[in-house]
């Protein structure tokens, strides 16, 4: 079965910066994306005629990215069957109210919420590929492969902060 496309929602184009790690991550995956601006608040229609049209779209995955009150995740996820990751943005209360605006989903409304900001976004786009590896053995592989990177990539600053702290001494652990 071949990868379906993730959508990338962001409540503003402020968030833009804050999200390119999970568009990087995505891109990183070849898993197909669209980013749109659409705003629960501003833009209620649209954000209705794209949530319950998602799936028919191709869509897979939707990654919803808001701030403030964060109600974007949320609606998405009342109008569609399909997983939605919310990522709350960083705002005047250092992103603690997007946090508890995206988690906070009333039962039968799951949103699966991940950190605010830039790291957040980049598990997000993770997420979303571990989904649909589901039923992709291909992205599967390329996402055992990013697991085993990250432990390599563990293994050297561990040896870099054991020579550093040791001085080079050899037996030093």
């Amino acid at each position: 079965m071949p990868v379906s496309k993730v959508a990338f929602i962001i409540g503003s184009d402020s968030d833009l910066p804050h999200v390119k790690s999970g568009l990087e991550m995505l891109d990183e995956f070849g898993i197909p994306f669209e980013l749109r601006v659409i705003s629960a608040h501003r833009t209620p229609d649209l954000a209705h005629d794209f949530a319950v049209n998602a799936e028919s779209n191709g869509f897979g995955v939707i990654i919803a990215a808001a701030g403030g009150a964060a109600h974007l995740a949320g609606v998405l996820a009342s109008l569609t069957i399909l997983p939605v990751i919310g990522i709350p943005m960083p705002s005047v209360l250092s992103g603690a109210d997007s946090l508890y605006s995206t988690v906070q989903m009333p039962g039968g409304v799951p949103v699966a919420t991940v950190a605010i900001g830039s790291a957040g976004a980049k598990n997000a786009g993770i997420l979303a590929a571990q989904i649909l590896a589901l039923a992709d053995d291909g992205l599967k592989a390329k996402l055992k492969e990013y697991k085993a990177k990250l432990v390599k990539e563990v293994e050297a600053k561990n040896k870099r902060a054991q020579k550093e702290v040791s001085g080079g001494k050899p037996g030093f652990k």
